[in-house]
C-alpha cells in the first residue's frame, strides 16, 4: 500500500469478507474494519485469538482433534523456500557476486552433508558465511528426502521456536501449533538438510535441538564467538578465512567494473592487509571507487560545459583523490555521505531501530518521499546493508560508525514514528498476520525504543496478529513489553488484558505455574474494573488451569520403595497396596527365646510377621502402581516379648526412666518375667549417696587435719577404714531408700557360711571390726597414721558385732560421725 496516498495494493486486499480499508492514512484500528477473529488448534486446547476481550481457549471436543499432518511436496517446499527469500528490491537488479576461493569449503561441506554429519562453519562477520550457504543450498537439493530446509537463528536462543519452524516447513499444518509431546514425535521423523544462518546458540541449547532430529543433517553459520557445541554432538568444524591478495583484487575489479589502476592496485593490497582479507571490506571498497568514479566524471563535464549564471557550481575542477586506508577499513561514514537523502533517512532509521531496517514498502510512509523504497537497493549495493533471513539489516560495525558521526541523534523521534506508523499498520484488516510476523523485528525494535502511549498502542494492536501468525515468541516478547508499558501509563484495562494473553499463551505451552500467576492477576485487575465479560474469560482459563494441575499430580506415580532385608536392630519400612491384598500363609510361632537374647525378628515392623530362626521367608508381593508408602519410626529394640501396641508403650521403650509403670502387656507363658520398673532408679540413687559420702569424708578428714585445736580426749573412736566409714554413714542414709543396698564403691565380699567372717581378700585389706576401746592415736589422713587391722581370721568363732544386731559401739561411731561433720558445716 502507498502509505503516503492510502491506496490499496492488488497483493494487500482484505480478505476474510472485512469490510475495505477507509481512504485514509490516519485511519485507526477501529475504524479499519472488524476485528480479526481467528481460530487455531494449540495442542489439546481451541484457541481463539480475540482481539477486544482476550483469548478464549477451551479442551478440544470430543472428534474434533486434527488429524496428523501430511509432509508437504516438493513443489510446495519450493514455493515456501522462495517466501522464505528477502523480496526483491525495485530498481534495476544488482550483478550477482562472484563466489572466489569458495571451491574446496564448498565440496567439503557438500561431502560431509552426504553422508549424514552436521557440521559447524565458523567465520567471522563479513567473511561470506550467507553466500557459502546459497551454493551449497544449491548441491545438496536431492540429498535428503525432505529436501533443504533454511533457517535464521538470529535472535534466537532456545530451540522451541527453531523446532516449531522447522515442523511448519516440512509439514502440512495451517493453524496449528502442536505440543510439546507431538512436536517432538514429529520432528523426529524429518529427514532434511537444515542450513542454519547467523546462529546465536550452543552448548546444550544446540545439543537439544540436534538430538531432537537425529534424522537431519545441520550446517550451521555462526561467528566464532558464538558458543561451541558439546563434544556429544559429534559436529565437523570448518572455519571460514579472509580472502587471497588475487581473489581480493578479482572481487574488487567485479564490484567496480573496469580494471585497476596501480595506485588503485597498491591501495588494495595495504586494505587487505588491514582488514584480513574480509570480502564485505572489499564490496565497500567497491562501492567507494564507484562513487569516487562518478564525482570525477561529473567534474569532467563541468569542466567541458559553461555554468550558468544562476547556477551554484564551482568553475574550478575538483578531483576526487583515493579514499585512505582509515576510510578503506570503516567506510560507513563515507559511502552515507555520497548517498541520496531518502537512502540517509533509512538510515537513521535503521540506527533508530537497533540496526532493522523496515521492509522497502514502509519507507515512503517514514521518511516522507514516495521513492523511498528504491534507497534499499542503493544502500544494499555499497555493503551497507546484509540479508539476514527474510529482511536486511545494517552489516556488522555499520551502526557504530553512523552512530559515532550523528546518525543516532535522532532516534527517539524516529522511533517514536516508527512505532506509530506500525501500530496503524498491523491493526489495518487488509494486512495478514503472516505479513506483520515477517516484519516481527523491526516491530519490536520500534516497541522498544518508543513511549508509553505508542508502545502500549503498538503493543495491543501487534499481539493478535502474532497469534494468529504462530510466531509465539514474537508474541510473548511483545506481551511483556505492552504490560511494562501499560503499567507505566496507567492502563489497567490494558495491563488486565496484556496479563491474560499471557496466561493463555503460558496454558498452551503447558507451563501452568506461570499461567495461574497471570491469570489470576488479570482477574483482579478487572476485577477493580468491573469487568464482567473479562472475568469471566479469565477464570474459564484458570479453570483449565485448575484441571491441568490436578491430572499432573494424578498422573505422577507415588512413592515407592522395595522392602529391604531386614537386620538386627532395625525397623522395618515397606510399601503395600492401598487395596486389599491377598493374605499370606501364616509363620510359624518362633520358639521362646530367652531375656538376655531379642530376636531381631521381633523388632517394630509394618504389615511384616515375625520370622523365626531357621523358618522360610515367603516372597515379597509386587507393588502395582497404587502402592502406599508407610513409614514407621525407628525406636530402640528391647527385651520386650511382644511388639508395641500403644503410645505408652513405645515411650517405655524409648524412656525406661519413667517412674509410672508400662501398663502389663498380655501374659505369654514363653516370656520371661520383666524387671522391676523402679529398680534401675533405685539403684542410680544408692550409687549417687555413697559418692556424696565419699565426697563428704575426704572434705571432713583434710578439715580436721588442717585444724590447729586437738580433738577431744574422750570422744568415742572414730575408724579410719573406708569400708566402716562407708558403711556407717550409708546406714545414717539408708533411711530414705526402701531397703538397703550395698555400697557401690566397696564390693561385696562372700562368705563361706552365715554368722562367719569373711576371709581376707588378696591384695585388699580386711573390714575392720569395731571396739569398745578407744583409739589411741588422734584421727589424722590416712598416708600419715596408718591403722592395722586385727587378725580375725585366726579365730573361727563368729563375731556377733559383725554380722548381729547393732551394738552400742556402732551407735557411738555413728554419734561420732556426726559430731565430726558439725564443725565443717558451721564453717
Amino acid at each position: 500500500m502507498d502509505r503516503t496516498h492510502g491506496q490499496t495494493e492488488q497483493h494487500e486486499q482484505p480478505t476474510g469478507g472485512s469490510a475495505p480499508a477507509a481512504p485514509t492514512a490516519a485511519a485507526t484500528p477501529a475504524a479499519a474494519g472488524p476485528a480479526r477473529v481467528v481460530s487455531l488448534t494449540a495442542g489439546g486446547f481451541a484457541l481463539t485469538v480475540n482481539p477486544v476481550d482476550g483469548s478464549e481457549i477451551e479442551p478440544l471436543r470430543p472428534g474434533t482433534e486434527p488429524a496428523r499432518p501430511a509432509k508437504r511436496a516438493a513443489a510446495a517446499r519450493a514455493a515456501r523456500a522462495a517466501a522464505a527469500r528477502p523480496p526483491v528490491l525495485p530498481g534495476p537488479t544488482a550483478p550477482a557476486r562472484p563466489l572466489l576461493e569458495r571451491e574446496e569449503e564448498r565440496e567439503r561441506l557438500v561431502r560431509l552433508l552426504g553422508r549424514g554429519r552436521s557440521v559447524r562453519l565458523t567465520g567471522p562477520s563479513g567473511s561470506g558465511r550467507s553466500a557459502l550457504l546459497d551454493a551449497v543450498a544449491d548441491r545438496c537439493e536431492g540429498l535428503a528426502p525432505d529436501g533443504v530446509v533454511r533457517l535464521s537463528g538470529y535472535g534466537q536462543q532456545q530451540p522451541g521456536e527453531l523446532l516449531h519452524t522447522l515442523y511448519a516447513t516440512v509439514y502440512e499444518s495451517d493453524q496449528q501449533r502442536p505440543g510439546r509431546a507431538e512436536l517432538l514425535a514429529r520432528v523426529r521423523e524429518i529427514g532434511a538438510v537444515v542450513l542454519l544462518d547467523d546462529l546465536e546458540m550452543g552448548g546444550t541449547a544446540l545439543d537439544e535441538l540436534m538430538r531432537a532430529t537425529p534424522e537431519c543433517a545441520y550446517l550451521l553459520a555462526a561467528t566464532p564467538d558464538t558458543r561451541a557445541p558439546s563434544d556429544d554432538s559429534h559436529a565437523e568444524e570448518v572455519f571460514l578465512g579472509g580472502l587471497g591478495k588475487a581473489d581480493c583484487l578479482e572481487l574488487l575489479e567485479a564490484g567496480v567494473g573496469r580494471p585497476l589502476t596501480d595506485e588503485e592496485t597498491a591501495w588494495a593490497g595495504d586494505l587487505r592487509f588491514a582488514s584480513e582479507g574480509l570480502p564485505l571490506r572489499f564490496v565497500q571498497a567497491a562501492a567507494l571507487l564507484r562513487q569516487r568514479d562518478e564525482l570525477n566524471h561529473h567534474a569532467e563535464d563541468d569542466e567541458e560545459e559553461e555554468p550558468g549564471v544562476f547556477e551554484e557550481r564551482p568553475r574550478d575542477a575538483v578531483h576526487v583523490p583515493l579514499p585512505t586506508l582509515a576510510e578503506g577499513a570503516a567506510p560507513a561514514e563515507l559511502l552515507a555521505s555520497r548517498v541520496s537523502e531518502s537512502a540517509r533517512a533509512a538510515l537513521r532509521i535503521a540506527c533508530a531501530l537497533g540496526g532493522e531496517l523496515p521492509h522497502h514498502a514502509h519507507l515512503p510512509a517514514l521518511v516522507g518521499d514516495t521513492h523511498a523504497d528504491t534507497a534499499v537497493a542503493e544502500l544494499l549495493a555499497c555493503g551497507l546493508l546484509t540479508p539476514v533471513g527474510t529482511r536486511y539489516r545494517l552489516a556488522s560495525g555499520v551502526a557504530r560508525q553512523l552512530e559515532e558521526v550523528g546518525y543516532g541523534d535522532t532516534a527517539p523521534e524516529e522511533a517514536r514514528t516508527a512505532a506509530r506508523h506500525y501500530a496503524w499498520w498491523t491493526g489495518h484488516a487488509s494486512v495478514v498476520p503472516e505479513r506483520v510476523a515477517a516484519e516481527a523485528d523491526a516491530v519490536l525494535a520500534a516497541l522498544a525504543g518508543a513511549d508509553v502511549v505508542a508502545a502500549v498502542l503498538l503493543a495491543r494492536t501487534a499481539a493478535p496478529a502474532f497469534a494468529a501468525s504462530l510466531h509465539w515468541e514474537a508474541w510473548e516478547r511483545v506481551l511483556r513489553s505492552g504490560a511494562e508499558a501499560a503499567r507505566k501509563a496507567g492502563e489497567v484495562a490494558e495491563q488486565a488484558y496484556f496479563h491474560h494473553e499471557l496466561g493463555v499463551l503460558a496454558l498452551c505451552e503447558e507451563r501452568l505455574d506461570r499461567a495461574r500467576a497471570e491469570l489470576e492477576t488479570s482477574i483482579g485487575l478487572r476485577g477493580a474494573l468491573a469487568d464482567k465479560r473479562g472475568t469471566v474469560a479469565g477464570r474459564r482459563a484458570l479453570a483449565l488451569v485448575v484441571d491441568g494441575e490436578t491430572a499432573g499430580a494424578a498422573a505422577s506415580p507415588p512413592l515407592r520403595l522395595e522392602a529391604p532385608g531386614a537386620e538386627a536392630g532395625e525397623a522395618v519400612t515397606v510399601a503395600t497396596p492401598a487395596a486389599a491384598a491377598p493374605k499370606a500363609a501364616p509363620a510359624p510361632k518362633a520358639a521362646p527365646v530367652p531375656k538376655a537374647a531379642p530376636v531381631a525378628s521381633e523388632a517394630p515392623t509394618t504389615k511384616v510377621a515375625p520370622v523365626a530362626p531357621g523358618a522360610r521367608v515367603a516372597p515379597v508381593v509386587p507393588v502395582s502402581a497404587e502402592a502406599v508408602t508407610r513409614m514407621t519410626p525407628v525406636v530402640p529394640v528391647t527385651g520386650r516379648s511382644a511388639a508395641p501396641t500403644t503410645l505408652s508403650e513405645v515411650f517405655e521403650d524409648a524412656f525406661p526412666l519413667n517412674p509410672k509403670p508400662a501398663p502389663p502387656a498380655a501374659p505369654r507363658p514363653a516370656a520371661a518375667p520383666l524387671p522391676a520398673p523402679g529398680r534401675r532408679r533405685f539403684v542410680l540413687l544408692a550409687g549417687a549417696g555413697a559418692l556424696a559420702v565419699v565426697v563428704l569424708g575426704t572434705v571432713v578428714s583434710l578439715a580436721l587435719s588442717s585444724s590447729d585445736s586437738a580433738p577431744p580426749e574422750q570422744g568415742p573412736a572414730v575408724s579410719s577404714t573406708p569400708a566402716v566409714t562407708e558403711s556407717a554413714t550409708t546406714t545414717v542414709n539408708s533411711g530414705i531408700d526402701p531397703a538397703p543396698e550395698p555400697p557401690v564403691s566397696a564390693p561385696p565380699a562372700e562368705t563361706s557360711a552365715p554368722m562367719q567372717s569373711a576371709a581376707p581378700t588378696p591384695g585388699r585389706s580386711p573390714a575392720r571390726t569395731p571396739s569398745r576401746r578407744p583409739s589411741p592415736t588422734p584421727p589424722k589422713s590416712p598416708p600419715t597414721t596408718p591403722v592395722s587391722p586385727a587378725p580375725t581370721t585366726a579365730d573361727p568363732s563368729p563375731t556377733p558385732t559383725a554380722t548381729g544386731e547393732p551394738t552400742p559401739t556402732t551407735t557411738t561411731t555413728q554419734t561420732g560421725t556426726t559430731t565430726s561433720v558439725s564443725p565443717v558445716t558451721d564453717r
